[in-house]
């Protein structure tokens, strides 16, 4: 008799903002869903870059099982500490091995082991990580002594970069989800060889907005060149978006993937 794990994995919550979105409905998501774990990405949680010990005990009390992140990961200080004395909030992988926290960890559900891995893109990004690839794999390699079950975050730009590392780890892992560019994907599926793939998570953040900030300031820059500060909106509508994905605890292959993805015009 097999046993089915039912796992949430949000993109990006952008600021408080996209944390209020996230608590007003994870309740009825656990419901609607089945869930039997939720997966966030939240370094963009505080103010929109970066993410604070304060905004972890938040999401985790409302049943948050772990956290990825990327490139914006070290944007606030006080987080350091918590990183290297802590396990459920992850920074990429494959930056050098003497930055602060993990790309990998493991947690329980349902009586079962899963592995969660963070790994940041190469292409367009703001820093130059170590080869997501190379780590992919020898992360992966150390995983499967342990579990079958694996969750990859590539946070990275570009469509063809995630899509490479999914058709790389296709049949090695349970899913490879894309996040960083807040915009859901239409091109969720279950790959050849047995793993479930979107390119983008999207966010949960104020809809009709930059991917969650102000758009006058975004229009600003790009009209004139000239630095803005990224304030986080506010307005309502509001998305929330993400994938769920049917798990064979067994195997650790994907039984299915399916996209959410919440619009909600009340004001937060």
């Amino acid at each position: 008799m097999s046993t089915i794990l039912r796992i949430l994995m949000l993109g990006d919550l952008v600021g408080k903002t996209g944390r209020d979105m996230f608590a007003r409905h994870i309740p009825a998501l656990r419901a609607d869903y089945s869930l039997d774990a939720v997966i966030v990405n939240g370094e963009n949680c505080a103010d929109g870059k970066g993410i604070t010990p304060h905004i972890v005990k938040f999401l985790q009390d409302r049943g948050v099982d772990i956290i990825t992140s990327g490139n914006h990961i070290y944007d606030k200080k006080e987080i350091l500490p918590y990183l290297d004395e802590h396990d459920t909030v992850l920074r990429p992988a494959n930056y050098p091995d003497a930055c602060p926290g993990k790309g990998m960890t493991f947690f329980t559900c349902k009586g079962f082991q899963v592995a969660v891995m963070n790994f940041m893109g190469r292409l367009y990004m703001p820093s130059h990580p170590n080869c997501p690839f190379l780590k992919a794999l020898e992360l992966v390699e150390k995983a499967q002594k342990i579990t079958p079950i694996m969750l990859v975050d590539f946070h990275a730009e570009t469509t063809a970069e995630k899509i490479a590392l999914a058709t790389l780890l296709d049949g090695k892992v349970t899913a490879v989800v894309g996040t960083h560019t807040h915009v859901q994907t239409a091109d969720a599926q279950i790959l050849p060889k047995g793993t479930a793939y979107i390119s983008d998570l999207g966010m949960s953040g104020s809809l009709n907005s930059m991917i969650g900030a102000k758009k006058e300031q975004i229009i600003h820059r790009f009209l004139t060149q000239m630095p803005v500060r990224h304030e986080v909106a506010t307005d309502a509508p509001y998305v929330l978006s993400g994938v769920v994905i049917s798990i064979d605890a067994f195997s650790g292959k994907a039984l299915s993937i399916e996209t959410v993805y919440v619009v909600d015009s009340e004001t937060l």
